[in-house]
């Protein structure tokens, strides 16, 4: 753990739908219990769990709703009757969103395809012809809206494994640059807060990687907000696009150039083959992660030791094991 970790207060806290997490909130009274977040990522988090039509006053059990597009705007209506619930979610949906300010989240999973926490394609009905997927629930939208930063993903995209990894190494990333900046921040330890991350950047996006370190060389002529403000922003960004099998193999080919006068050839070998296997799909990256982080601490390499690229997440959670 960094000492950036160390020094942001305990626990992690993440958002989430409430019905995920097993409770019966549903329109219909039921659930949509998601193991995975109850089970595995559970024990490493708090969760706060919202339903926003519960909490708006909508009932339960209550009639089924959908979104509407009318004159250029999203509406929410009852299937039935019509009913329109548009204004009193939104006035919900501000104040619900403004008082998660304090309970500094690192990142929320929400519902897919609800009509108030859908995140992407929720269907949006018209007067006439059939639905498109091209909305986003009310509550969803003013989270979003409020917090361009913070991770955000549904349980359904959850089930893909790198989407699933993605979103939680952008958590843990997003919870340390939140400890960066918390209090009086320094330039200085920005600079050893990027080192820290540079090969997880590049596995992430090169070019993000080149833009926030032309960022840091112009960061002392900058005002401070707006450093901070950019900083934060396009570190986020570049975390949002998925690590790719080719770029994570070049990152590790990398991190191998370190050892490259301290093992001898019959190994390097075999360490270049092993990133070669991954590379291939014939291993999961855990394979080739472990033995590099095994060097480091070896031969103590200061330069690969604090990188968070060996270690973004717990291991208990066993998110590199997949091939």
């Amino acid at each position: 753990m960094s000492e950036l970790e160390r020094s942001e207060p305990r626990p992690l806290r993440l958002g989430v739908s409430s019905c995920l997490l097993g409770e019966a909130v549903r329109y219909d009274g039921g659930h949509k219990r998601d193991r995975f977040l109850t089970d595995q990522l559970g024990p490493f988090v708090e969760w706060v769990p919202v339903c926003p039509e519960v909490e708006a006053g909508l009932g339960l059990p209550r009639p089924s709703m959908r979104l509407m597009g009318e004159g250029g705007r999203v509406h929410i209506r009852e299937v039935v009757s019509g009913l329109d619930h548009t204004p009193r979610m939104q006035r919900y949906a501000g104040k619900r969103v403004r008082g998660l300010r304090s309970l500094a989240l690192c990142g929320y999973v929400l519902k897919k395809g609800s009509p108030s926490c859908g995140m992407i394609r929720v269907k949006l009905y018209g007067e006439k012809g059939p639905a498109r997927r091209e909305a986003r629930g009310l509550y969803a939208s003013a989270l979003m809206d409020a917090y361009p930063n913070l991770p955000v993903e549904d349980e359904d995209r959850m089930n893909d494994p790198k989407l699933r990894e993605n979103f939680i190494e952008r958590v843990f990333a997003y919870r340390r640059l939140r400890a960066l900046f918390s209090g009086r921040w320094t330039y200085r330890r920005v600079g050893a807060f990027h080192a820290a991350h540079e090969l997880q950047l590049l596995a992430h996006s090169p070019l993000a990687y080149r833009a926030l370190g032309e960022l840091l060389a112009e960061i002392e002529g900058s005002g401070r907000i707006a450093f901070r403000e950019r900083y934060q922003a396009e570190f986020m960004q570049a975390l949002r696009r998925p690590a790719t099998r080719g770029r994570n193999a070049n990152v590790l080919q990398h991190a191998a150039g370190y050892f490259r006068k301290r093992l001898d050839g019959r190994v390097r070998s075999e360490l270049a083959n092993l990133i070669e296997e991954y590379r291939r799909g014939l291993v999961p990256l855990m394979v080739p992660v472990t033995l590099i982080a095994h060097y480091v601490r070896l031969y103590q390499v200061e330069s690969l030791r604090g990188q968070h690229f060996l270690e973004p997440h717990p291991k208990e959670l066993m998110l590199r094991n997949h091939a």
